[in-house]
């Protein structure tokens, strides 16, 4: 025998015949948004959908959620770019729900085929929400006046430097009352037959614990990722972590030297983090 052959026979050639199949993982954590280098949103996550459903043997994609929402636009655009390539590949798209998936982190997990979480998870919150802060009184005191100068009388809404004012609440309930309705829509469309309450119950912005979700039809199961996928596809399943890719030396110019930090960043930062810390506390996480 040649040492060619005899390399030959010691390599795992059976792995190469009968490859073990894939699973790729996307993992949502956090506030999905717009901005900001943690926020979820399909232009930070585009790449790495499409690596997901390009991988070798695929066999499924898996959603992994940890998320109590943020934008029901990005929220769309993800569900709506990961249920695409889902029928463009025929491939089946599984969600598994963590801590939380409640409000746009639900609307994501209806990407999915199926949708999984533990008796503890929390789930819904199918409703829309608005917050922000009013700082008139603040100004007064200090003896700031605001000035704001528009062409259209629509055009400012509810200002947090001035006076709530009944007409831009008005406004503003209308478009959430529009948003509430994508919502519901994306809810029927997706879930179906499989909901077991009246639109009431489901709809009123009601947070539900993974027992309850599955009772309501919310979700398909209670179980973990790898368990889950193990039943499905066998042990010799292999899960791939399919993650965004990073933003490098964020803090650099485009010249390679270091860029001092504009206060407005900054400020902006400050602000994104407490407003999502405020966000998960309203989940006791």
């Amino acid at each position: 025998m040649s040492v060619v052959d005899d390399l030959l026979e010691k390599l795992p050639l059976e792995r190469f015949r009968n490859p073990p199949p894939q699973v790729a993982v996307l993992r949502f954590d956090g506030l999905i948004g717009p901005r900001g280098p943690r926020a979820l949103s399909l232009r930070r996550f585009a790449g790495a959908i499409e690596r997901a459903f390009q991988l070798r043997n695929l066999k499924a994609i898996a959603l992994a959620i940890n998320s109590p929402g943020g934008s029901p636009v990005q929220s769309s655009l993800l569900t709506r770019r990961i249920r695409q390539l889902a029928q463009e590949k025929e491939v089946p798209v599984f969600a598994f729900a963590e801590d939380v998936a409640a409000s746009g982190g639900y609307w994501l997990a209806l990407a999915a085929d199926e949708i999984f979480a533990e008796d503890t998870s929390l789930l819904g919150s199918i409703g829309v929400i608005t917050a922000s802060f009013g700082f008139a009184e603040a100004l007064r005191r200090l003896g700031v006046q605001r000035r704001l100068y528009t062409a259209g009388e629509n055009k400012s809404l509810l200002d947090p430097f001035l006076a709530e004012d009944p007409k831009g609440i008005e406004r503003l309930t209308a478009l959430q009352r529009d948003m509430h309705e994508s919502f519901k829509d994306m809810v029927r469309d997706r879930r179906g037959a499989k909901l077991k309450a009246e639109e009431s119950a489901l709809f009123n912005g009601e947070i539900f614990t993974g027992k309850r979700a599955l009772a309501l039809g919310l979700i398909d199961g209670i179980g973990d990722l790898r368990g889950i996928m193990r039943q499905r596809y066998g042990d010799a399943v292999k899960l791939r972590l399919i993650e965004p890719e990073r933003r490098r030396f964020p803090l650099l110019s485009r010249f390679g030297w270091p860029r001092r930090p504009d206060l407005t960043e900054i400020a902006f930062d400050l602000l994104a983090r407490l407003e999502e810390r405020l966000i998960w506390a309203r989940f006791g996480l």
